[in-house]
């Protein structure tokens, strides 16, 4: 791929991240879907992490115009959990700019399958971390800086423990609490993008097409939560995530 991108790679990117979109606000996975599309196109694994976050931060914005009526009355506490979000990202993108790319390159199949084997166990999750406490418990706030760290890393998977962390931090609908770990995991997202953008090899000609698509599919992501129980959608996941960490891993470590 290169710096520049051909018109067959800016459709493929633009599908891609539509799809990766409502992945992300349907099962929480968006970067086992975008990421392995750009190692695909050519880029090297630093370089497609950071370009993938920041154009992640695109489906944030969409989702959060998708799920107007989720977010209804919620502003204040997504601004308190989004100011730890944010705090955690930036420590994941720090983190992430001094590690050498070659360790990177080597965690990242690790990465890749323990993200799909939380997925498959999205719903145990959840329901072991209910009851632990209100908003304002103190572990479960270091939970969220925690998982923001996490996320401003790598990511793929992050979704789904934010989701954990505030199913058992909100007495809210499941749909209410996903449509506020859109945007908290958006904004941990938007401030390792700034470091990224600022310090780190993103390749630009990649994230327009592929922001466009995220951003697309994280405003179709909401309605299509709203009608599908996402069951099979996981399974394809989990199957999928499994095999491309299989096959990162056999690159990294032949």
């Amino acid at each position: 791929m290169g710096y520049g991108v051909i018109v067959t790679d800016v459709l493929i990117l633009l599908g891609v991240g539509i799809v990766a979109g409502v992945v992300s606000t349907v099962v929480s996975l968006a970067s086992i879907v975008s990421y392995p599309a750009l190692l695909a196109l050519g880029i090297p694994p630093l370089s497609a992490n950071v370009t993938n976050t920041v154009a992640l931060l695109f489906t944030a914005v969409g989702a959060a115009a998708g799920s107007q009526r989720e977010l209804a009355g919620q502003s204040g506490r997504v601004v308190r959990i989004g100011a730890l979000t944010g705090l955690g990202g930036a420590t994941g993108a720090a983190l992430l700019l001094l590690t050498p790319a070659g360790s990177f390159e080597y965690v990242a199949p690790i990465l890749v399958a323990g993200a799909s084997l939380v997925l498959l166990a999205q719903r145990r999750l959840i329901a072991a971390a209910a009851g632990m406490g209100g908003e304002h418990s103190t572990p479960l706030r270091f939970a969220v800086f925690a998982v923001a760290i996490y996320s401003g890393y790598f990511g793929a998977a992050g979704g789904i423990l934010m989701l954990a962390v505030l199913g058992a931090m909100l007495e809210l609908p499941l749909i209410r609490v996903n449509a506020v770990k859109n945007v908290v995991a958006g904004l941990s997202n938007g401030v390792a993008a700034l470091g990224f953008a600022a310090f780190g090899p993103v390749r630009w000609a990649a994230v327009l097409p592929l922001a466009a698509g995220f951003l697309a599919g994280g405003w179709l992501g909401p309605a299509l939560v709203r009608r599908l129980p996402g069951e099979a959608l996981r399974v394809v996941v989990v199957v999928c995530g499994l095999a491309v960490a299989v096959k990162l891993g056999y690159d990294a470590y032949r």
